[in-house]
């Protein structure tokens, strides 16, 4: 196989340590990593002689520009969830700027890293992730709405990621598998109650394989490359019958969860909720058409059901 020279931003996250792992471990291509502090960095990156670090941030990529016209397949996974300052300035401007970079005629695709929030049932962008979202998903919003604009968006393969669980004693833990032990500890009230909602998610690894897969296998003119990454959607009260059948809690009856009495919770618990929270609310349904795991392309998935989920997040069943 034509060896490529990939470069890869957002390598110190959860997915990028999954990524970084698979595309040293699996291939000979030679990889470039935009890191700005090495010391955050869990794999390997010294254990083939093609692995490079490049010491910056999206903020002074422009004196890499001579390299980037190099670049054959680049992987954007940066972002940032600052303020909306700095979130617009990342996850847009020098997104978008990064991409321009690039030589048309040497890079044969851009991998880029949306969020499945931005998408609505249909896949289509979603009009209150631009304008109730978070700074992060306002952001990502802007920045998908504006690709279709780039002279060179037919190399553009988007990936929007589901709900993402991941991470190790070597790798950083995502956003949900950090909390999901806190969740559990709510357990023992949570059974009591039953929601209309229904949501998709996927391990990072599984993320990585996907990304690999299309490094080497890039998607043609005709095939889609809007993938949304995530498992069978499941509904919030199939999630949490698997997860009390995992921990061998019984569920005797359950109080319909209707929106005033979550209404009366956020009161009661004096919780503090953005405008996107009180959408989601409202929207219930993140479900998505077509969703891809490693198995579209077949592979074998690493993580499919909820009780993989709490396998893998360290959770074990409690003893009757």
């Amino acid at each position: 196989m034509l060896m490529k020279r990939i470069f890869i931003t957002g390598s110190s996250g959860c997915i990028g340590h999954y990524m970084a792992e698979a595309l040293i471990q699996e291939t000979d291509h030679e990889l470039y990593f935009l890191v700005r502090n090495p010391e955050k960095l869990q794999f390997h990156y010294q254990s083939r002689p093609n692995v490079h670090l490049i010491i910056g941030d999206l903020q002074n990529l422009e004196k890499f520009s001579d390299f980037l016209k190099t670049v054959n397949v680049a992987i954007l996974a940066a972002t940032s969830w600052g303020g909306i300052n700095e979130s617009f300035e990342i996850n847009v401007t020098k997104t978008i700027g990064l991409m321009k970079l690039l030589d048309p005629e040497v890079c044969e695709q851009i991998i880029y890293f949306s969020t499945a929030s931005i998408l609505d049932q249909n896949n289509q962008p979603l009009p209150e992730a631009g304008t109730l979202g978070t700074n992060y998903i306002r952001t990502k919003y802007q920045c998908f709405t504006q690709l279709n604009n780039l002279p060179f968006y037919n190399k553009i393969t988007t990936v929007f990621p589901t709900l993402v669980f991941g991470g190790e004693f070597n790798k950083p833990y995502s956003h949900l598998s950090g909390g999901i032990k806190d969740v559990i500890r709510w357990i023992d009230l949570i059974r009591w109650f039953k929601a209309d909602g229904s949501f998709h998610y996927i391990h990072a690894r599984d993320i990585a394989k996907i990304i690999k897969y299309l490094v080497e296998n890039p998607p043609t003119e005709s095939e889609n490359k809007n993938l949304v990454l995530g498992n069978q959607k499941t509904t919030v009260n199939e999630a949490i019958e698997k997860i009390c059948d995992y921990l061998n809690k019984r569920i005797y009856f359950r109080i319909p969860l209707y929106i005033f009495l979550i209404n009366f919770f956020i009161k009661a618990f004096r919780l503090r909720m953005e405008d996107w929270d009180y959408f989601s609310i409202n929207y219930r349904h993140f479900t998505y058409k077509d969703t891809v795991t490693p198995a579209t392309f077949g592979m074998d998935n690493y993580c499919t059901t909820i009780e993989d989920v709490m396998k893998l997040s360290g959770v074990y069943p409690q003893k009757n």
